[in-house]
């Protein structure tokens, strides 16, 4: 288990705050987009300015090893890292539904243990892995005064078996993305699953919120990396037999992935495995029309060719993050391969590009050392792994920033472009009354549609910030399930997501899943109001 402390009031670990030349750079930037003359920075809450009530339930003996009333740890399980999230912590200082306690089981019997407790005194359940929803998924239901118990993975940290010859290996659930890597470069492997949260989330997080890695193509979703989970219910403990693939029924592991805690404790799980690469490719492609960029990954996702990156990047937001200068749209272009040089494939794609318009920025094409670390790809890719860092010193100063991501199939994209960056628009202009942008990214391509990704800055009223973060939320949310999207691509549905998650599935899916719900956790520990209703089941 790291010794390493996570912040309470932020994003990231305590030692790796954002520096004094980053929050100059990003203010310069707020500064320059929305208009603003002056910054009024809020302090961050430290430990010493938040009261915290007492807990409201006993630990048994039996559990006092393994359960925690420490301050700290109960602020740090208070909150997800949504920009509500954020906003109450930091301008509200509000910490006033913490979990009674935090658990930190040690085994599966430790887990049983801490759900058999709460089962039989009526105490809710949250897993939790590393705290980086941004939905209000491990967030204890503020409408709801059960006792809420938040149960840490953090000591299922370990690979427990690599088989080399099935390339796959044996993971426990709280194993953090950079401690995962890190176990198996030795072996030459690589998980290849990096999410933006990569050093602030767990595999356990990852499969229960059904996530999706920074690879735009082929092995995006971590469904696509499951080979068997073992999950502890409240009913017992459930483990799917580990094969390749199956057309025995309906998976067991299909009911898991994406089940965001509500039906028990992912403890551990078998996940395909790539060869480390060895030969890389990359390059930017800059496009001076959006929808001719659009037209060629479209081509791209559909060519056989399967870059490793293919993300596309609308002028503005290449702007604002510095990897352009604001009039053209960029394509982060990339091929990579643990077997073959991968050269002519990349030189096959940049053809096609330029036969929708793009134009080339060599960078390092065909070079075995290429990592989209230089020129604009590595601007952008360097700003974008960093921003997160950035978001509580936003709120601190008033600056509003929250993101959307969604999916539609490709012959729909025009339409659903236009009308959600319209709808972002109005929203900033009637919300805030001030200046703001609202731009688009591709995270994902696939061969029948994108991921699109919107992102909006505004400069909001402090005094109201939290308000106003949910009217824009609620404004743009209805533009993405009313347009034909998904509520969501990759950030799970969580409490935040419940309303657009409820008009996109079918209510006889509902159904079914209460169904299994109350087959599995009949008290209705689980994760309260996520997916479900906190008495459904």
């Amino acid at each position: 288990m790291t010794t390493r402390r996570l912040k309470f009031n932020g994003w990231g670990y305590q030692d790796t705050e954002a520096t004094d030349e980053e929050l100059a750079w990003v203010e310069a930037q707020w500064a320059s987009l929305l208009g603003i003359d002056a910054y009024d920075a809020t302090p961050l809450p430290s430990l010493d300015d938040i009261d915290i009530r007492a807990p409201r339930v006993a630990i048994p003996a039996t559990l006092a090893e393994v359960c925690s009333t420490e301050k700290y740890e109960r602020l740090r399980h208070a909150y997800g890292r949504s920009a509500h999230d954020l906003t109450r912590m930091i301008l509200g200082r509000d910490f006033s539904n913490p979990p009674e306690a935090v658990a930190f089981p040690k085994t599966e019997a430790d887990i049983s243990a801490v759900l058999d407790w709460c089962g039989d005194n009526g105490i809710r359940v949250i897993p939790f892995g590393g705290g980086s929803s941004v939905n209000g998924g491990v967030t204890p239901p503020r409408d709801d005064d059960t006792p809420v118990v938040s149960l840490d993975l953090g000591h299922f940290d370990r690979v427990l078996e690599i088989d080399d010859v099935s390339d796959a290996a044996l993971i426990q659930a709280g194993m953090f993305g950079p401690a995962l890597e890190a176990a198996l470069k030795p072996a030459g492997y690589t998980m290849r699953f990096f999410p933006q949260s990569f050093e602030c989330s767990t595999l356990g997080g990852w499969i229960a919120t059904r996530a999706a890695g920074h690879y735009t193509m082929l092995m995006t979703q971590i469904d696509d990396y499951i080979e068997s989970l073992r999950t502890v219910t409240p009913m017992g403990v459930m483990e799917s037999r580990r094969i390749p693939c199956s057309g025995a029924g309906a998976s067991p592991d299909r009911m898991m992935i994406g089940s965001e805690g509500i039906l028990g404790v992912i403890s551990q799980a078998w996940v395909r495995l790539r060869r480390r690469p060895v030969h890389r490719t990359t390059d930017t492609v800059r496009f001076a029309d959006f929808h001719a960029a659009v037209d060629a990954v479209r081509a791209l996702s559909q060519s056989d060719l399967y870059p490793a990156n293919c993300r596309l990047i609308d002028a503005e937001e290449a702007g604002f993050m510095g990897a352009a200068d604001g009039t053209d749209s960029i394509l982060v272009l990339g091929f990579e391969s643990a077997t073959h040089p991968v050269d002519h494939w990349h030189k096959l794609a940049l053809e096609l590009c330029a036969d929708h318009g793009g134009r080339i920025e060599a960078e390092a094409v065909g070079a075995a050392d290429a990592t989209h670390k230089s020129g604009a790809a590595g601007q952008w890719r360097n700003a974008f792994m960093r921003a997160p860092y950035y978001r509580e010193h936003g709120i601190a100063r008033g600056v509003m920033r929250e993101t959307f991501e969604s999916s539609v199939p490709w012959s729909a994209f025009k339409d659903f472009h236009a009308n959600v960056t319209d709808a972002m628009r109005r929203a900033i202009d009637e919300i805030t009354g001030r200046p703001g942008s609202a731009t688009c990214r591709f995270t994902h391509v696939y061969p029948d549609g994108p991921a699109p990704y919107f992102t909006y800055h505004a400069h909001g009223d402090k005094a109201r910030l939290g308000e106003q973060f949910w009217a824009m939320k609620t404004a743009i949310s209805d533009a993405l399930v009313d347009n034909g999207g998904t509520i969501t691509h990759h950030h799970s549905v969580g409490r935040d997501h419940r309303q657009w998650y409820d008009r996109q599935r079918p209510e006889l899916f509902a159904d079914a899943y209460r169904s299994a719900k109350a087959t599995l956790d009949p008290q209705g520990i689980m994760n309260p109001g996520v997916l479900l209703d906190p008495d459904e089941g």
